[in-house]
């Protein structure tokens, strides 16, 4: 890698493989948004992803799905799901392997719904997209809400935050996708259910074996649930290993300065049930 930083590399075969990973605006060349980003995603691992806001991680996020406007944004690289390039695919192909073999949580579960539809509506659509059987309800209770029925019936604006999210999961894991990525999911969430959505991550993969991305900016949070932590600084990789590894002993001082502001974090590590 161009920025001496080696790729978290997998010991087993590969899920995801990113290497070189580049993007810039079209408009303004200089401005480069990642620049050589490589990491592994193993099969049946909950990969984290940590930094500042700006640093670049929604960015990666949407590269990953090849979702980034090519009027706007060039992407270089290589980006190996199942040992094909996203980035050389076509659209009709991508449409196919969107939500099927790869999925994505955004932000914001709010702007992601369509408030004119039910939720049960919009999580049977996934289904219908991918000619692909389930059933809505059973979705929705994988997703961890209690009151399916309930759910299924309710407009976006009814729901809750919390519940809105778990719709937008529930969403994702309609196809049994391979990896999904989560997009600051913990954020404006109490500490419980914090908690609780970090359980629902670690039982997801054991349950279905699906590997996870989930970008985050509290590496105390990422601390408790990955298996594995990547630390982006200004759209680069600066470190990656086991959160032990990271957060324990931080080899770039960008982490360093990160974790003076989570004096929690060793508690974390060995084994607490808050975080």
């Amino acid at each position: 890698m161009s920025d001496g930083v080696a790729p978290c590399e997998a010991a087993s075969p590969t899920l995801l493989e990113v290497r070189d990973l580049s993007v810039d605006l079209i408009a303004d060349p200089t401005r480069a948004i990642l620049t050589g980003v490589a990491f592994d995603i193993e099969p049946g691992r909950i990969v984290g992803l940590f930094g500042e806001s700006g640093c670049g991680k929604t960015t990666l996020a949407l590269a990953l799905l090849n979702l980034l406007p090519g009027t706007r944004y060039r992407v270089r690289g290589q980006i190996r799901l199942h040992r094909r390039n996203i980035l050389s695919l076509t659209r009709r192909r991508l449409e196919q392997i969107r939500g099927a073999e790869i999925a994505i949580v955004f932000q914001d579960p709010l702007l992601a719904l369509n408030p004119v539809l039910r939720a049960g509506f919009q999580v049977a659509e996934v289904l219908r997209a991918h000619g692909a059987a389930g059933d809505v309800q059973s979705l929705l209770r994988l997703a961890g809400l209690p009151d399916p029925a309930r759910i299924a019936g309710a407009y976006p604006h009814q729901l809750s935050g919390g519940e809105r999210q778990r719709v937008a999961i529930a969403q994702a894991l309609a196809c049994r996708p391979a990896l999904v990525i989560a997009d600051e999911p913990f954020t404006a969430l109490d500490p419980n259910r914090v908690v609780e959505l970090a359980a629902l991550f670690r039982n997801l993969r054991d349950r279905l074996g699906a590997s996870f991305l989930l970008i985050g900016h509290s590496p105390g949070v990422l601390a408790a649930c990955a298996d594995y932590v990547l630390v982006m600084h200004a759209g680069r990789i600066v470190e990656c290993g086991t959160p032990k590894q990271v957060f324990e002993s931080p080899s770039d001082p960008y982490t360093a300065r990160l974790l003076q502001s989570v004096p929690r974090l060793r508690t974390l590590l060995h084994g607490a049930t808050d975080v």
